[in-house]
């Protein structure tokens, strides 16, 4: 569970961060633009007429947030939770950003339109790896074996 609020937690602040930054910033990535081709591209090869532009914004929306936050998520799977790696997730996200829309037959203008888009897209994603880490860390129990110890003294009483 405290993997998947932090991977929620990465993924609303990827959005936040999208949607303050393209309302001031005429360079600013357009992943949402991309979300929606992506989306168009998918309904129309299985046949689907995609919706009104608006519908297909919320739609698209929904599911980046969806898909982002478990991605994300995988900063809090495992043994290992460090800090590394929701940086990571995030810097790989990113970089997939830039170089993957043009072989997948997408506009790569939305994630390259400059190299300041560029950059904003891979903090984008960075920015999400790094809270998703953070919250994952802050949810984690404090102590682990002085919990069991604790827990395993009050059964033992009982």
């Amino acid at each position: 569970m405290n993997a998947l609020l932090g991977g929620l937690a990465g993924a609303c602040a990827i959005t936040v961060l999208h949607q303050i930054i393209k309302s001031k910033d005429n360079e600013a990535p357009r992943m949402d633009l991309l979300g929606m081709e992506s989306l168009t591209k998918v309904l129309n090869k299985v046949g689907v007429k995609p919706p009104a532009d608006d519908k297909l914004y919320y739609i698209t929306m929904a599911g980046d947030i969806l898909s982002n936050t478990f991605y994300y998520s995988l900063t809090g799977i495992g043994k290992q939770k460090t800090w590394l790696k929701g940086p990571g997730l995030g810097l790989a996200a990113g970089i997939g950003a830039i170089l993957l829309p043009k072989p997948m037959g997408l506009n790569p203008k939305h994630s390259n339109y400059t190299r300041q888009t560029q950059l904003l897209s891979v903090l984008y994603y960075l920015a999400g790896g790094v809270v998703s880490a953070a919250v994952t860390k802050l949810l984690e129990p404090k102590s682990k074996p002085a919990y069991a110890s604790k827990l395993k003294k009050k059964l033992a009483l009982k």
